[in-house]
């Protein structure tokens, strides 16, 4: 290893993500957390993380990302994404794809003494049902 500081280190920094989080507690815990889902796997259950936002990296593979008021997105390896945390619920963590394994880091603000991640209801799915965003129809037209 060289002892000299390398004269580009400056270069060496690309932003993936810049967000404005909601008020973090003065008390959060942070946690980092790899999550690894097999070949089409849907994901955890709708749940939320009720004590503060998650910030996430994806690192193998491509993530259906989808939260309580967006539409479903695809996040690819390489990409970040965030969740607010708090009452939102987050629907879909699932590997978008079939045939590589899925690889995401999560980094979440935690309070002490509240669980990091609660599943939602399927009575409160219902009774929200009318804040999710579903995704815009796919057409089939070829522009021209």
């Amino acid at each position: 290893m060289s002892s000299a500081y390398d004269p580009q280190w400056e270069n060496a920094l690309t932003v993936v993500q810049e967000v404005e989080p909601p008020l973090i507690p003065a008390d959060a815990h942070v946690m980092t957390v790899t999550i690894t889902y097999p070949p089409g796997s849907g994901g955890a259950p709708p749940h939320r993380h009720p004590s503060g936002p998650a910030f996430g990296y994806v690192l193998e593979g491509e993530l259906l990302f989808e939260v309580e008021g967006e539409p479903p997105r695809v996040v690819r390896a390489g990409e970040a994404f965030w969740e607010a945390g708090g009452d939102v619920i987050h629907y879909s963590d699932a590997n978008n794809r079939d045939d590589v394994r899925l690889r995401f880091l999560v980094t979440m603000m935690c309070v002490p003494g509240q669980p990091m991640l609660t599943l939602v209801s399927e009575e409160e799915l219902a009774a929200r049902r009318h804040l999710r965003v579903m995704a815009p129809p796919v057409s089939d037209e070829v522009d021209g």
